[in-house]
């Protein structure tokens, strides 16, 4: 009686592997992981077919920069400025684009109209984000949205700022995303943020550090230009506790932790030579062991 071991992949397993491997992409390495997927499919049809969703799920969820013919900045792919179509916004040029994920770049570009309700708000603290962003973060992109449902404005302002230095084996991303809903007659609301670290470094061995946080904070609300600057000023005074907290512990955990958990090499006592894994056949490889 064959057991489940024994029994082939159907296609929608093999899809549902390959999503965790696609989502687990380490910071800028989305095409790497891509083309290794291809290799142990060996079809491109069940990728094409299955893979669409979970290509957009990881481009919303890692905050993906994307610059628009013709815009002066960047904005993001995430999933507060998608549409039901499936076409993505951007607030400060006022257009609506579609994004090849593949390809990532942006096409099909139109004219897109913004909430008039929500946009006095969000206007205001894109000023205020944009400014924060450029003067804490290297390679960063900051965009805000913001939309209205029931009398209720919320803002959501992103970072997304990443190192990315394959030649040095080390990859890296900071993410952020700030959400606040209120209605301007109640003069209050609450805060809150995720803040999301991802860093890869596989020279001579393989770490990734993942890190997250969520922080809720209290906010009065008066107008659009003082919500703006205690928006940031309250962000910045986490984001920095969060950076200053990571680096104290990690840089004691690599003294210690780090050592005690992997080895100095891997079990075949060589190092790994990164410059050739990718034409290794895998296989193969495994069936002569």
């Amino acid at each position: 009686m064959a057991t489940d071991l024994d029994e082939p992949l159907s296609d929608r397993q093999k899809a549902e592997i390959v999503e965790g491997f696609i989502l687990d992409a380490p910071p800028g390495e989305f095409r790497e992981v891509l083309n290794d997927v291809r290799i142990l499919l060996d079809d491109d049809n069940i990728l094409t077919e299955k893979g669409t969703g979970v290509f957009a799920t990881y481009c919303q969820e890692q905050l993906t920069p994307v610059r628009l013919k013709g815009a002066d900045d960047a904005t993001l792919i995430t999933k507060f400025n998608v549409d039901k179509t499936g076409r993505y916004f951007d607030p400060r040029s006022r257009k609506s684009f579609k994004y090849d994920f593949i390809k990532e770049e942006a096409g099909d570009i139109l004219d897109w109209t913004p909430d008039e309700v929500a946009e006095p708000w969000r206007a205001a603290l894109q000023d205020a984000w944009a400014l924060y962003a450029k003067n804490h973060y290297t390679n960063a992109t900051s965009a805000v949205f913001a939309s209205t449902s029931d009398g209720q404005i919320t803002l959501t302002a992103c970072i997304e700022g990443h190192q990315l230095q394959p030649k040095n084996f080390c990859n890296g991303r900071w993410r952020s995303i700030w959400t606040l809903t209120f209605s301007p007659s109640d003069g209050k609301s609450d805060l809150r943020g995720e803040i999301h670290v991802n860093v890869h470094y596989y020279e001579d061995g393989n770490v990734q550090l993942v890190s997250h946080k969520e922080i809720k904070e209290p906010v009065v609300i008066e107008n659009e230009t003082s919500l703006a600057k205690e928006f940031v000023s309250l962000v910045e005074s986490a984001e920095s506790d969060y950076q200053v907290a990571l680096s104290e512990n990690y840089t004691t955990m690599s003294d210690t932790t780090f050592k005690a958990l992997r080895r100095p090499l891997p079990v075949t006592r060589t190092k790994i030579d990164w410059n050739k894994i990718m034409s290794y056949k895998i296989g193969s490889e495994l069936k002569q062991q």
